[in-house]
């Protein structure tokens, strides 16, 4: 049980609006963390063998800008050049292109049951046939080092 002095200063606290939880912890804040930004740019300026404190500008730098919009850019996507690659195209197609006519013969009331089942058949083919015209994962550049999908 706290003595009386704690009481006093408890209630003190309390009535000016600091709660007990952080009272303790008052002098222990983030004062002598360092935060992410502040050690990038402190070794941006080790880098550059700048001294001193940083100060902000009042510009930007143009070749900083375009190295960084160039790291966002998505890489461009060029023609297939392996047979693999056509055939993966091609497996898209026809899903497209099938899931387009099941859409299409859904609607339709007279469809024969032999086009619908042929349709399916047609859009199961296509999906199978990703997976064996796929590459292995390591080919793919949108997995990460587990296999997760970026």
């Amino acid at each position: 049980m706290p003595n009386r002095s704690q009481r006093r200063a408890n209630a003190r606290n309390e009535r000016k609006g600091i709660p007990t939880q952080y009272d303790q912890t008052r002098g222990r804040g983030r004062g002598g963390m360092l935060d992410e930004q502040s050690l990038q740019e402190k070794s941006r300026r080790i880098q550059a063998n700048e001294d001193g404190v940083w100060k902000p500008a009042g510009h930007v730098d143009v070749d900083i800008q375009k190295t960084a919009t160039k790291d966002r850019a998505m890489p461009s996507i060029g023609t297939p050049s392996t047979f693999r690659q056509w055939l993966r195209i091609l497996s898209w197609i026809l899903i497209v292109v099938s899931a387009c006519a099941f859409v299409v013969i859904m609607w339709v009331s007279t469809t024969p049951l032999w086009l619908v089942i042929t349709v399916s058949a047609l859009f199961a083919v296509g999906v199978l046939s990703l997976f064996i015209v796929g590459g292995s994962p390591r080919e793919n550049p949108n997995l990460d080092g587990n296999g997760t999908a970026v």
